[in-house]
């Protein structure tokens, strides 16, 4: 899951941004000015910024200078061969003209994400089941799992030590912390869902569970 800063006045787009990056399991924090804007920079790290050029107090083109080690996809209006170059050039890691397509963006932000990923955002797979933390994504034999978010943080930390029992108290502790409506009670429906989508998208079932301790993932299958 990453963190995804959107700066752009017009409301409505940032709402419908704000959507379409929620949905694929983003964090989004918005932005209304340039002079916002840095303030936000300043107070919070994101992984990616999405940036319009024509903004109240300072403009987009005078922020972009000041976005420092973070990627930036520049979305403006403006076609002209020109002005691309010229944000490219100023820092820019990619620039969507407005009106744009929502998967076409979705798509550019996987990409940008995918660039600066860590380590720890590299794809893990157990069996046919495949999970992208760059952009909170989960497969199985290439075909998309919709999970809640609570869903895919268990499963991502069970395929992060798949030889390992993971106890109950680490993964409330873990998860809870991203995901709060994951409880000590609620734990048990939480797997029991996860492993029936699994089951239901072909993954057989992975999920093992270890009588009073927790679950880890069982012996490794081949697809």
């Amino acid at each position: 899951m990453s963190r995804i800063l959107v700066i752009d006045d017009d409301v409505h787009i940032g709402n419908i941004l704000e959507e379409l990056l929620t949905r694929e399991g983003h964090t989004v924090l918005r932005a209304y000015s340039g002079t916002e804007a840095v303030l936000t920079l300043d107070a919070a790290r994101p992984d990616l910024v999405l940036l319009d050029l024509m903004l109240p107090g300072l403009t987009g083109d005078r922020v972009l200078p000041k976005i420092q080690g973070i990627p930036v996809i520049v979305l403006s209006a403006k076609t002209d061969i020109d002005s691309k170059v010229s944000l490219l050039r100023s820092g820019a890691a990619d620039y969507v003209t407005k009106p744009f397509d929502s998967r076409e963006l979705m798509a550019r932000v996987a990409a940008a994400l995918r660039k600066t990923a860590p380590n720890g955002c590299a794809p893990l797979t157990w069996g046919p089941i495949r999970l992208d933390p760059a952009v909170r994504r989960a497969s199985v034999e290439g075909t998309d799992v919709r999970l809640t978010r609570t869903e895919y943080a268990i499963l991502h930390l069970l395929m992060q030590t798949p030889s390992q029992v993971v106890t109950k108290s680490l993964l409330l502790e873990r998860v809870s912390a991203d995901t709060p409506d994951c409880t000590e009670s609620s734990l048990k429906t939480h797997v029991s869902n996860l492993r029936k989508k699994l089951r239901d998208a072909g993954a057989g079932d992975p999920i093992e569970a270890v009588w009073g301790i927790g679950f880890k993932l069982k012996e490794k299958q081949t697809s």
